[in-house]
């Protein structure tokens, strides 16, 4: 999938391909003055607030740099059937903001199909899952304390501007689950500077960091995204290695027990189980088999769709072998005749695929894929988080194009 995002994330920050995340502290610019406002502003992200039944900690409000409580902010409705539902008090969120606060909401790619497709599109690129956060923030208000976080954090500024302290890490690649807390900051500051629109920044994990708007003056805000990749570790493999352990009848016995293998029998099968499920192997077949964490299915009944798309969280592997191919992705496994190669290509390259003057194989196909649960119908709303950032693919009279 070719996104407008991530080519201009690429060119920003110097980068050529995924390898660099994580590795180091990067900063750079936007060259697209109209991508930031496209992905998301300060009036959208309240109606996206404003239509959706929320909780706490996804939605969560900050004065003087210390939480407020959720009552503060949150209200609990009875509807007609009387059940309980949690949603934003718009009204006490404004007055949050208008006296100086931030808003957050984590995950706003689950409520906006241009922030879900540019995580969908991050994820192809980086070959894992990716999340978006918003943070607005209004007036003279302070940011976060001192703090690291557990995964690789891409920020990108959309409107307004807000000042930042970057610092190195004091432990080296601390995790979430660690062997230590990783409490003392470290005195070296890499960066310290104001992050304007079009601004972007990659923190590796473990970097400490704060962002402020003391001193922007009263009448200014700031919104920025956080786009989250949560990488995979040693520790990751060696907690899947503990799983897969469990189908071997050996290491489900107590250590102690009359029917236990010898232990030195046991690391050599621990040892043949870490050798047949390398680490390039074990992350191979972990994006092959995530399924889409939900999709839209096809049904008949509503007749054909004019237009679908994949929404497989990693780029489905197409491999051609003899007269057949395979498709490897969304936790499935599915073997086509050769013939349909060049559809699979393009119904599953990420991009909109409209099946206006496609053949009947290839919308036959398109129906068989929406069923496995690899492709969706596109609507009205997913389709708009497409438009102008992922170019179309389009069938006629002609070869199948895709620009």
């Amino acid at each position: 999938m070719e996104h407008r995002l991530v080519t201009h994330l690429e060119k920003a920050l110097g980068w050529d391909g995924p390898g660099s995340v994580g590795t180091a502290f990067a900063r750079g610019h936007l060259t697209d003055p109209e991508l930031p406002a496209r992905l998301l502003t300060p009036h959208k992200l309240l109606d996206l607030i404003k239509r959706r039944h929320l909780a706490n900690p996804q939605l969560r409000c900050y004065a003087a740099g210390d939480e407020v409580h959720p009552s503060t902010f949150l209200s609990t409705n009875v509807n007609r059937r009387r059940q309980a539902v949690s949603q934003a008090d718009m009204a006490a969120l404004g007055r949050i903001l208008n006296e100086g606060g931030t808003v957050v909401l984590d995950h706003v790619d689950f409520f906006d199909s241009t922030l879900e497709v540019a995580c969908r599109a991050l994820g192809w690129w980086s070959g894992e899952l990716a999340s978006a956060n918003a943070y607005l923030a209004v007036g003279e208000t302070d940011g976060f304390h001192l703090h690291w976080d557990d995964h690789e954090v891409i920020a990108v500024q959309v409107s307004g501007e807000k000042s930042w302290e970057v610092r190195g890490p004091s432990r080296p690649a601390p995790m979430y689950r660690d062997a230590d807390r990783n409490r003392t900051p470290s005195e070296g500051v890499l960066w310290k500077g104001t992050m304007q629109a079009g601004d972007v920044m990659h923190i590796p994990r473990g970097y400490w960091h704060t962002a402020t708007r003391l001193g922007s003056g009263s009448g200014g805000h700031s919104l920025h995204v956080t786009f989250g990749f949560t990488k995979r570790t040693g520790v990751t493999w060696a907690n899947f290695l503990s799983d897969a352990a469990r189908a071997d009848e050996a290491f489900r016995h107590d250590l102690e027990s009359p029917q236990q293998t010898p232990h030195e029998d046991l690391s050599e099968k621990l040892a043949a189980l870490a050798a047949s499920y390398s680490p390039e192997r074990y992350l191979d077949e972990l994006r092959a088999n995530t399924p889409p964490s939900r999709h839209m299915p096809y049904v008949a009944a509503f007749g054909q769709p004019d237009a679908v798309v994949t929404v497989t969280e990693f780029a489905p592997c197409i491999i051609r072998s003899g007269d057949t191919v395979e498709v490897r992705g969304g936790g499935k496994r599915l073997t086509f005749h050769e013939r349909a190669e060049t559809g699979l290509r393009a119904l599953l390259s990420g991009h909109p695929v409209h099946l206006d003057g496609a053949p009947e194989d290839i919308t036959t196909l398109a129906d068989l894929l929406i069923a496995e649960g690899l492709c969706e119908p596109l609507t009205e709303v997913s389709s708009s988080g497409y438009t102008g950032l992922v170019t179309p693919v389009t069938y006629s009279n002609q070869p199948l194009t895709s620009a």
